[in-house]
């Protein structure tokens, strides 16, 4: 063979070698969110669009075969839990939701329908939309999520039952979503966080510093004021709730906005709004586990 052709060979080798090498990338990519589980409505499966059920496996730590853009993402083999509140046919089975469940401190409703703007667009629709912009984008930065209702056309889970699925889902913080039905006059959110009961003491201080940060995200990035009628500041403590008394994880309830009030119930219908919500609490989640 000439030198010509040695040369030609050599080059055409290379080619071939970064041919394999690029599809060995590909086939080692970073791994698809586990499939949802099945089951009744209020069990402990995911949302619809395939995120693992709380019984499922966490997504496997970073390892040399993937690639630098998956073993980036913050949240790799991090478990988020977010519990929607309410459910769209809560109101279809009124025997079921006012069944009495212990929250930690006294008993309560097992749940309720939740509230409403005045042209009917219901707090359970808000928060389930808002919950799945979440969980796009945390599934997008590499989390496992876990939710705690799979659609918004069922009934329940009860609050306690919220509560169980997000504790033993391994979570390392959780986010209960909400917006408040407060007088017509009264605008904007409220952090609620959690008062010391026993089962969650010991996530008391970190679930303060998780609500500070949501307040923050919420005030830089959205255009929803902190609340004028309703806690101090943009923050309330609660003990009468179960999702917050039974938590054995860093977690608070955000109070998105007001649904009664015109101004807020324009913002909470928007999906603009709902987005920026979402990307607001995703950068809290990121501020809290990375400080």
């Amino acid at each position: 063979m000439t030198g010509t052709g040695r040369a030609r060979a050599r080059v055409l080798a290379a080619a071939a070698s970064a041919v394999l090498l690029a599809g060995l990338a590909v086939a080692c990519g970073s791994p698809r969110p586990a499939a949802s589980g099945t089951g009744a409505a209020g069990d402990a499966a995911a949302s619809p669009a395939a995120v693992a059920s709380s019984a499922g496996p966490a997504s496997p730590a970073p390892s040399p075969s993937r690639s630098p853009a998956a073993a980036a993402r913050p949240l790799t083999g991090i478990t988020v839990g977010i519990d929607p509140g309410h459910n769209g046919r809560n109101g279809t089975d009124p025997g079921y939701i006012n069944q009495m469940i212990w929250n930690g401190r006294e008993s309560e409703a097992c749940d309720t329908t939740g509230t409403q703007t005045a042209s009917g667009y219901t707090e359970a629709r808000f928060n389930f939309n808002v919950a799945g912009y979440l969980r796009a984008a945390l599934i997008a930065d590499g989390a496992r999520v876990v939710m705690t209702r799979r659609s918004n056309d069922g009934v329940g889970p009860c609050v306690d039952r919220r509560a169980r699925i997000l504790n033993r889902s391994g979570a390392r913080v959780a986010i209960d979503i909400h917006a408040d039905g407060g007088p017509a006059w009264g605008r904007g959110f409220t952090v609620l966080e959690p008062v010391a009961d026993g089962p969650n003491d010991h996530v008391i201080g970190a679930s303060e510093r998780f609500g500070a940060d949501v307040r923050a995200a919420l005030l830089a990035r959205t255009t929803m004021p902190v609340s004028d009628y309703y806690g101090s500041n943009g923050i309330e403590f609660r003990n009468d709730l179960a999702g917050l008394n039974l938590t054995t994880v860093p977690k608070v309830l955000i109070e998105s906005g007001n649904m009664v009030n015109a101004t807020d119930a324009a913002l909470l219908t928007s999906p603009r709004f709902q987005r920026k919500l979402a990307r607001a609490l995703l950068a809290a989640i990121l501020t809290f586990l990375h400080k």
